[in-house]
C-alpha cells in the first residue's frame, strides 16, 4: 500500500466515524444505518463500503485455512491493510461507524493477540472501551472477556511450556480491565499467569528482602487465582511459594534488614 493511500484511508476513516456520529447526533430516531454508514455519496461512505468488503473477503479467506499456524500467519499479512482506517478512528474519536465496517477495529484488535502483538492490541483496548464498541457476534464474548481471557490462555500456555511471558503486558491487562464485569474463571487465568512469571522472576533473584517481596506478590496472586476459581491448578505453585518465603525470612528476618538500614 503506497503512503499516499495509507494517508488517505487514515483522513476518510476518521471524516466517515465523524459523520456517522454527527447523522446519529442529528438524527437520534432514524432507521439502522445501511452496511456502508450514511446514505449519502461521500469519498468517506465509499472507502468504509471498502474496507468492510476486505474484511469480508480476508475473513472468508481465514475460514477456508484449517492449520491454526497457517491462520496466524494470513492474520500477520492481512493487519497492515487494516492499519491506517484503525488509526483513522482512534484519531476520530467518535466511534467505529456502522455496518460491517464497524467490525473492522474489534477484528484487528483479536488479530493483534492472535499474531502475539500485544502491545497494539492493548492500545485499542481503552478506545473501545471509551466508546463501548461491541465485538463482532461470531466471537460470542465481551471485549474486556475476550483480552483477558485471549492473552492469559496465551501467558498460561508459554509458561507450562517453560517459556516467559512479558509481566509488563499482564499487569497492563489487569490494570485496564479491573472495573469491568467478567467471569470469575477467566479472571482466575490472568492470576494464574501474574503469579506464576512473579514466582519464576523470583526465583531467579539473589535471595533477599526485594526477592522475598516478589515471592509475596507471586503468592497473593495464585492465592487470588485460587480463591476465584478453585480448580485453576495452582496449589502447587503456592506451596513453593510459601516455601520460598519461609526460608527467606529464615535466612534474612526483619530484624536483618532494620540492620541493613541502620548501617546505610
Amino acid at each position: 500500500m503506497s503512503l499516499a493511500r495509507r494517508h488517505r484511508e487514515k483522513i476518510l476513516a476518521a471524516q466517515h466515524a465523524a459523520a456517522v456520529l454527527d447523522f446519529v447526533a442529528a438524527v437520534p430516531d432514524a432507521a439502522p444505518l445501511p452496511a456502508s454508514g450514511i446514505n449519502v455519496s461521500s469519498a468517506a461512505d465509499r472507502a468504509a463500503a471498502q474496507i468492510a468488503l476486505r474484511l469480508t473477503h480476508d475473513l472468508r479467506r481465514l475460514k477456508e485455512i484449517k492449520s491454526i499456524d497457517l491462520k496466524i500467519a494470513a492474520k500477520r499479512e492481512m493487519l497492515p491493510e487494516y492499519r491506517d482506517w484503525v488509526a483513522g478512528l482512534i484519531a476520530a474519536d467518535a466511534g467505529v461507524g456502522t455496518g460491517t465496517a464497524a467490525e473492522v477495529l474489534p477484528t484487528v484488535m483479536v488479530w493483534l493477540i492472535d499474531t502475539a502483538s500485544y502491545a497494539d492490541a492493548l492500545d485499542l483496548v481503552p478506545f473501545m472501551f471509551a466508546h463501548r464498541v461491541a465485538m463482532p457476534s461470531r466471537y460470542q464474548r465481551d471485549p474486556a472477556t475476550i483480552v483477558v481471557e485471549e492473552i492469559a490462555d496465551a501467558a498460561n500456555k508459554a509458561q507450562g511450556a517453560g517459556a516467559s511471558f512479558p509481566l509488563d503486558i499482564l499487569d497492563r491487562v489487569a490494570d485496564l480491565t479491573e472495573a469491568h464485569d467478567i467471569h470469575d474463571e477467566v479472571r482466575a487465568k490472568l492470576f494464574k499467569a501474574i503469579g506464576t512469571e512473579e514466582l519464576t522472576i523470583a526465583e531467579d533473584m539473589e535471595a533477599g528482602p526485594a526477592a522475598r517481596a516478589r515471592l509475596t506478590v507471586a503468592r497473593n496472586s495464585l492465592r487470588e487465582a485460587h480463591r476465584l476459581h478453585s480448580r485453576i491448578g495452582v496449589n502447587t505453585r503456592i506451596k513453593k511459594a510459601e516455601k520460598l518465603i519461609a526460608a527467606n525470612l529464615a535466612a534474612f528476618p526483619p530484624e536483618y534488614e532494620q540492620r541493613g538500614d541502620d548501617a546505610a
